[in-house]
Formats: C-alpha cells, structure tokens, sequence
C-alpha cells in the first residue's frame, strides 16, 4: 500500500476505508446514505446508522474509490478487488476500475484499489486524479 493517509470505520461486520486525498467530493455518498456518510459530522462516517448491506452498496457507488471495502481480514492494503475496467464519463474524468499501479514523473508509485478517477480535463490539483475540476471549469467532452 502507498503512504497515502486513510481512515477506517467499523461496525464489527465490514470494514469501510476512506482515502482523504483519492476522494472528487462528488457527494453520491452524502446523497445516497446520508445517515452514515455526514460531512458536517465528526467523525463524519458512523455505520450504526445502517445495516452492512446498505452500507456495501452505496460504498460501491463511490466515483473515485476514496471509500472501499477492506478485505475480512481487515488488513491495511487489503481492499477488495475488482475486474479492471475502463470507463469515459461523459464530461468528467476517465474512471479506472478494479486494482491500478501508479507510477508518477518523481517516481512515486502508488497502489489504488476498486475505483482510480483520473483527470481529463487538466484543472485538477491532484493531478493525475480527478477533484471534481471539471464541474467548475466547463471541461465537456
């Protein structure tokens, strides 16, 4: 796994993992499950306040794989995989889903797990991944 930070919650039946800087801010988790994912809360994910399946479920809807789901045995790292694919969203980033390798200029290597969005549109800070740029700057394509 990269050093990147990552914060895990909880609820004794799965593990939900959040990667700060992986995240566009998209608000699909908020929309979908607000009772569990409140960015006006701290701490701002509670899983009481779902059963694990629904919290599965909306984890699997999260564009960029800043959330995922750790492996049973619930080791640092150990995300659950998925079939790479590639997907162009209209307007917005290139979405890359299942386990990536980044290897960047300076040689940073990271590992990314479920779901990378990678920027198209050349406005993002977190380049070379998506922040959500492109819904501010016009970015169509």
């Amino acid at each position: 796994m990269s050093d990147e930070q990552e914060k895990r919650y909880s609820n004794g039946e799965v593990t939900v993992v959040w990667k700060p800087k992986q995240c566009m801010h998209s608000g699909i988790c908020f929309a979908g499950l607000g009772k569990v994912f409140n960015p006006k809360r701290r701490p701002w994910v509670d899983l009481s306040q779902a059963t694990t399946e629904q919290i599965v479920a909306q984890v699997q809807e999260c564009p960029s794989g800043a959330l995922s789901l750790a492996a049973k045995d619930d080791a640092p790292g150990a995300e659950v995989a998925a079939e790479r694919v590639v997907e162009v969203m209209p307007n917005g980033p290139l979405m890359v889903y299942g386990n990536v390798t980044v290897k960047r200029a300076d040689g940073t290597v990271t590992e990314h797990h479920k779901v990378t969005a990678f920027c198209r549109c050349g406005g993002s800070g977190n380049k070379p991944f998506c922040d959500g740029s492109h819904r501010k700057n016009g970015f169509t394509g």
